[in-house]
């Protein structure tokens, strides 16, 4: 078997970007507001976490393939948990300094001062409850994957 198929053959990995689609999917279809937003397919923030999903439904495919007393389970475990901690963390407050970074520079703006080249991104972590809601889709598709 070359290593493309092996490659596509790993129902682990598969699990995991499926974790991945469906959740960036569902933020489209959850910021639905009179008109379909693609760019929530590729953007980050927002509900469900696609970062909470992705590596809860990796850390559940190693539990079933390697079992949950592996080695490799309880490092997927600890690596997904510090995923989302920084989602929900460190990367959520990194967007809520950008959005008051946003501000003062805008009030610059209006002072005469040159503009920047562009905003700040803001949307950048989630809210606890953002990444609570990915880990549960992470790993229900696990689960699915898995029966």
């Amino acid at each position: 078997m070359s290593y493309l198929q092996q490659f596509v053959s790993n129902s682990v990995f598969i699990t995991a970007i499926l974790g991945w689609v469906v959740a960036q999917a569902l933020k489209i279809v959850l910021s639905w507001d009179k008109k379909l937003d693609f760019k929530r397919f590729v953007g980050s923030g927002g509900m469900p976490s696609s970062h909470a999903s992705f590596v809860m439904s990796l850390t559940m495919a190693v539990g079933f393939e390697q079992g949950f007393d592996s080695a490799l389970f309880a490092i997927s475990a600890v690596m997904s948990f510090v995923v989302m901690y920084d989602a929900a963390g460190i990367r959520r407050s990194a967007g809520q300094q950008a959005t008051i970074l946003n501000k003062l520079v805008e009030s610059m703006r209006q002072a005469d001062f040159p503009k920047t080249e562009k905003r700040l991104k803001e949307l950048l972590g989630h809210t606890p409850i953002e990444v609570f809601g990915g880990a549960i889709l992470g790993i229900i598709i696990a689960i699915i994957r898995h029966m």
